[in-house]
C-alpha cells in the first residue's frame, strides 16, 4: 500500500469555492481501489475544524509563521487532516476572500505555513509521496526539496489561470533558503511564484485533462509558464477529473423532482416541468430548455452566451441561467431574463439542489468557455440526461463527442461541440443542437449514449495510481 498526503486548499463536502474541492474529495476513495492510501491536509477553516469537532493532535507546529498550530486529525472526517492555525485561518469569509471582498492580504504566509506544515508531517510520518493541488499547496514541493529526507511530490494543475504571484517582499518570511528564490526556484518576473514552485520543484506534473496538458505548452494556454512546462514536458501528464458517480446519481438524488436512470429516463420530464416553474418560463414539454451553470465570468464565456442568446428565442427555446461573478454579467443575465418573460430566467447566486436539478431537468446544457482544464458541469450533464453544447478546448474536447454526420451515423454521438470564444460559432451551434432536438429519435440517442458514458473516476484513478506508486518507487 502506497501512502500519499494529499494537500490542497478545498475538499468537498467540508470546503468548496469550484471544482477543485470535487476533485480533491473524490479521488481518495477511487484511489483506495487501486492500493493507494490518501489522507488529505487542509486549511483549519471555521467549517473544517466545526466538522472536526475536538480533534486529536498529531503533530505539533510551536511556531508556523508567526503563532502555535497542530495538524489534527478526528473520527467524524476520516481520511482528512487540518492544519488548526487560527491566527491564519479562523476567521470570517472564503477561504481566500475576506468578507469584505478583495483577497486576504496575507494569503502567500497563509498558504505558505500549509505547505510547510505538509513538509513537516510527511518527514515526520511514514509518507510515501504528497500530491500538491494547485498555486495554494505550491510550496509544497519546495519545502520538501529543501527537507532532510527526500519525499517524492506529484503537483496537479486545476487552472493556471491562477498562479498565486506575490511581491518578492513575502521570500524572506517563508523559511526557505536564499538559494531558492532565483529563476531556478520560487523566483517570477522579480515576484515570488507559488504555481512556478510547484512547477518547478515537483517530480512529476499532471493537469486534469489530456487536451489541456497539450494546450498548456503553448504561449497562450501556459499564461506564461509555458517556457517551463516545455521544458519538463517529459514529467507532464494529462489526467481526467471524473465525477463520484455515488454522489451524482440520478436514480438516488434527492435533489430532483423525480428520479431516473439511463433505463428509466421517463420521469425526467417532471424534473424538466419543476425546473421551468422554478425559473418562471412555461411549462411545456416540447419547447427545447436550455441552460447555464457556472460562474458568470470571461473564461466561463457567459458573455458569449448572452451574445448568442437571442438564436435560442429565435429558434423557439427557453433559457435557464444559474449561476454569480462578474457585476456586468449578473446585470446583463437579469436584464436577457427580464427582456424575455417567460422565456428566460436568471437565478444570481448559486445553489448546488438548484444545480442538480438543472443537470436533470434542461434539455441541453451550455458551456461556452475559453479555456476550460476539465470542467464538471459537462459531466454532470451527460450523467443526467442534459446534452452538453461545449467549446472545443480542453476537457471539454475530451469528454463531448461531437454530434457530426459520421458520429451521428455510427450512433456515438454525446453533444455538440463549438469552436471556443466566438460568440457567432456558438450561436451556430445552439442553432443545429435545437435542429438535432426536433428530431426526436436521434435526441433520444443523444441523451442515452450520454446516460451510458462512463464518467466516474475508474479510469483516471488507475492513471493517478500508476503515477503515484512509480514516483514512490522510483524514490524509495
Amino acid at each position: 500500500m502506497v501512502r500519499v498526503l494529499a494537500v490542497a486548499s478545498e475538499a468537498y463536502p467540508l470546503v468548496k469555492t469550484g471544482g477543485l474541492a470535487d476533485a480533491v474529495g473524490a479521488l481518495p476513495g477511487a484511489l483506495a481501489a487501486q492500493g493507494v492510501e490518501v489522507m488529505t491536509l487542509l486549511p483549519g477553516y471555521r467549517a473544517v475544524l466545526a466538522a472536526f469537532g475536538r480533534g486529536s493532535t498529531v503533530l505539533d507546529l510551536p511556531d508556523l509563521f508567526g503563532g502555535p498550530a497542530r495538524i489534527l486529525t478526528s473520527r467524524r472526517v476520516p481520511g482528512i487532516l487540518a492544519l488548526d492555525a487560527p491566527h491564519l485561518f479562523d476567521r470570517p469569509g472564503g477561504p481566500y476572500v475576506a468578507p469584505g471582498g478583495g483577497e486576504w492580504g496575507d494569503n502567500a504566509v497563509r498558504f505558505a505555513a500549509l505547505g510547510r506544515a505538509a513538509a513537516a508531517f510527511a518527514q515526520a510520518q511514514r509518507i510515501d509521496v504528497l500530491h500538491a493541488h494547485d498555486w495554494q499547496a505550491g510550496l509544497v514541493p519546495a519545502y520538501l526539496r529543501f527537507a532532510p529526507r527526500r519525499i517524492p511530490c506529484l503537483f496537479t494543475i486545476h487552472n493556471m489561470a491562477y498562479q498565486g504571484k506575490f511581491p518578492a517582499a513575502v521570500f524572506p518570511l517563508l523559511g526557505l533558503p536564499p538559494a531558492a528564490f532565483a529563476r531556478d526556484g520560487l523566483e517570477y518576473y522579480g515576484a515570488v511564484g507559488f504555481l512556478k514552485a510547484g512547477l518547478w520543484f515537483a517530480d512529476a506534473i499532471n493537469t486534469v485533462s489530456p487536451s489541456y496538458a497539450e494546450e498548456i505548452l503553448t504561449a497562450e494556454g501556459g499564461m506564461g509558464l509555458d517556457g517551463l512546462l516545455r521544458g519538463r514536458a517529459e514529467d507532464l501528464h494529462g489526467i481526467l477529473n471524473g465525477l463520484d458517480v455515488a454522489d451524482w446519481d440520478p436514480a438516488g438524488d434527492a435533489a430532483l423532482a423525480a428520479r431516473f436512470s439511463a433505463t428509466d429516463p421517463a420521469p425526467r420530464a417532471a424534473n424538466k416541468a419543476a425546473l421551468q416553474a422554478r425559473f418562471g418560463l412555461a411549462v411545456d414539454a416540447k419547447v427545447p430548455l436550455v441552460a447555464f451553470v457556472g460562474r458568470l465570468a470571461w473564461q466561463k464565456g457567459a458573455d458569449l452566451l448572452i451574445e448568442a442568446a437571442p438564436a435560442l428565442m429565435q429558434g423557439g427555446a427557453q433559457l435557464a441561467l444559474l449561476g454569480s461573478g462578474e457585476a456586468a454579467l449578473e446585470h446583463a443575465c437579469r436584464r436577457f431574463a427580464a427582456a424575455h418573460e417567460g422565456r428566460a430566467g436568471a437565478f444570481i447566486g448559486f445553489d448546488e439542489g438548484l444545480a442538480r436539478l438543472v443537470y436533470g431537468g434542461a434539455d441541453m446544457l451550455v458551456v461556452p468557455s475559453r479555456f476550460e482544464p476539465c470542467g464538471l458541469a459537462q459531466l454532470a450533464a451527460l450523467r443526467y440526461g442534459a446534452v452538453p453544447v461545449v467549446a472545443r478546448t480542453g476537457g471539454l474536447n475530451d469528454t463531448v463527442i461531437d454530434a457530426s454526420p459520421m458520429a451521428l451515423a455510427a450512433g456515438c454521438a454525446t453533444g455538440i461541440q463549438v469552436a471556443p470564444g466566438r460568440a457567432d460559432a456558438l450561436a451556430a451551434g445552439l442553432r443545429r443542437a435545437l435542429a438535432l432536438f426536433s428530431d426526436a429519435p436521434t435526441w433520444r440517442a443523444m441523451q442515452a449514449n450520454g446516460m451510458a458514458t462512463d464518467v466516474s473516476w475508474g479510469p483516471s484513478a488507475a492513471r493517478y495510481a500508476a503515477l503515484l506508486k512509480g514516483l514512490a518507487a522510483r524514490h524509495g
